[in-house]
């Protein structure tokens, strides 16, 4: 593999490219209107106007994309994550083209791609499932039979889902009629498909992840959790590595079901499988990424791996570079996602012009970007910034290192979660590690609740101070009172 291509803008290309340019590999970047001066188009060895600035006229145009392809040479293509990542079409245009699609087969994302057949697929590899059923309902009648049957509260969910989206919870069968027409309106206008099904709601569901990898030869490893339970609109916001209520048994209890899961449909290249984790510290199938998580970099920095690389070796048909035993974790890691949204406006993308642009820095500090100062945060596709991820020899340095990588993170000319970040990292529930995916609906309701907490550190640091400067001048005016002074130089009273 000589040349690749990313068919993808921002943070995660320059990632991709950052790998590439190690392993001595050409990059080209693509790019639409909105994207003309972003960073990842003047790292790349060759860059490649795509077209307009909606995704729709740009980086999801796949004939578009493989034309490119043909037209520089290019034996591979790196689809990063969003876009066109896990769409199955595409990676099967790619390879019939003879360009090598870096992630796993058109077959195994078309099954995890359903979260129905993905049911369907684990359950013959005995992976723990949330109560259910494993089919699509459409009628109204027999989904309150369903719930009747495994109690309430459920999640109506749509079959072809992610991001939140289609997906309902239901406390009682009164309810359970408009919620099944609402989730069946948004999965047929967000996906083209209404098909839906019923399953249990887990009560205190923590979100915790497996990363896996597996390669051509049949070899298969998990690279350990990662906690996403702090989420906003079903998505995530803070996520660390490694969670902080797992053992040794039931990470591996649940690392050998992610396996699992990969043979279920002949897995090859980096995913992640998604768990539940209830109160009872019982685990349940949710769902399976095929491609590279946004929160890759925590599992990159307990690990020391360069997950990309990995990806690109298993693409080139090599064997994982480590065997399970071979795997450990050093420390812990945190990653904020910098999103250029309003917190105390309900998470609303705030769309302005980066004035002031200045990154923290320092041997535990990584940022994972895509914007310069100066740049405008275009409308056209998710608000996201940049990446802050901070590692520390155990959980407590990995939280205050994180702090003071925030506190010098300056960022003006719009409004964006960094606050959030450090009101989480602060909080006591997460501090102790007692939190669920409800962390957002108990301790944030009301957003203004954060900005008094900044006050308050903000008059609790401005007192500190002066009290310092008290202190000092009381001890200057000691010294200098019971300071002897040559006679020289010393007026006499009269």
């Amino acid at each position: 593999m000589k040349k690749v291509l990313i068919a993808n803008r921002g943070e995660i290309a320059r990632r991709v490219i950052r790998t590439l340019n190690k392993m001595d590999i050409a990059s080209v970047a693509i790019y639409s209107d909105a994207d003309a001066n972003a960073p990842h188009v003047l790292e790349a060895d060759e860059a490649v106007y795509i077209g307009k600035s909606p995704s729709s006229e740009s980086y999801l145009k796949q004939d578009e994309i493989l034309k490119v392809c043909k037209d520089l040479g290019v034996d591979g293509i790196h689809p990063g994550y969003g876009f066109l990542s896990e769409n199955a079409e595409f990676a099967r245009k790619a390879e019939k083209a003879g360009i090598t699609f870096i992630g796993p087969s058109a077959e195994a994302m078309e099954i995890m791609g359903d979260k129905l057949s993905a049911k369907n697929a684990v359950k013959e590899y005995n992976v723990p499932l949330v109560p259910g059923v494993d089919r699509a309902i459409t009628d109204t009648n027999e989904a309150k039979e369903i719930a009747e049957k495994i109690g309430y509260p459920v999640l109506i969910k749509a079959s072809a889902g992610g991001g939140g989206k289609g997906m309902r919870l239901v406390e009682s069968s009164d309810e359970i009629e408009e919620q099944m027409r609402m989730a069946q309106n948004e999965a047929r206008s967000s996906f083209g498909d209404d098909a839906c099904f019923v399953e249990k709601f887990v009560t205190k569901p923590r979100h915790i992840e497996i990363q896996v990898f597996a390669d051509k030869m049949g070899n298969t490893v998990y690279l350990f959790e990662r906690e996403c339970s702090v989420q906003r609109r079903h998505q995530k916001v803070v996520e660390e590595a490694p969670s902080a209520i797992l053992t040794e048994e039931l990470r591996k209890k649940m690392g050998e079901a992610a396996v699992n899961v990969c043979k279920a449909c002949d897995y090859v290249g980096a995913g992640t499988v998604e768990f539940l984790v209830d109160a009872n510290m019982d685990f349940f199938f949710l769902e399976m990424n095929t491609r590279l998580q946004v929160e890759h970099p925590v599992t990159e920095e307990i690990t020391g791996l360069d997950l990309v690389e990995w990806q690109i070796r298993v693409a080139r048909g090599e064997e994982l570079p480590k065997k399970q035993e071979e795997l450990s974790i050093n420390g812990h890691a945190i990653e904020i996602r910098v999103y250029a949204e309003d917190t105390l406006n309900g998470f609303t993308p705030d769309i302005g012009t980066l004035d002031r642009y200045r990154v923290p820095s320092g041997r535990s500090v990584r940022v994972d970007d895509g914007f310069v100062e100066g740049m405008e945060i275009p409308i056209y596709y998710d608000p996201m910034i940049a990446k802050l991820v901070v590692w520390g020899h155990d959980r407590k340095s990995a939280i205050k290192r994180s702090i003071i990588a925030i506190d010098n993170y300056q960022i003006s000319g719009i409004k964006t979660t960094l606050d959030f970040g450090k009101y989480v990292l602060k909080h006591p529930a997460f501090i102790s590690g007692d939190f669920d995916t409800n962390f957002v609906k108990h301790y944030f309701q009301d957003p203004t609740i954060m900005y008094e907490a900044m006050e308050e550190e903000e008059d609790a640091l401005v007192h500190g101070i002066n009290q310092i400067w008290d202190d000092i001048l009381e001890t200057k005016k000691e010294e200098f009172a019971s300071r002897e002074i040559s006679s020289g130089w010393r007026r006499e009273r009269s």
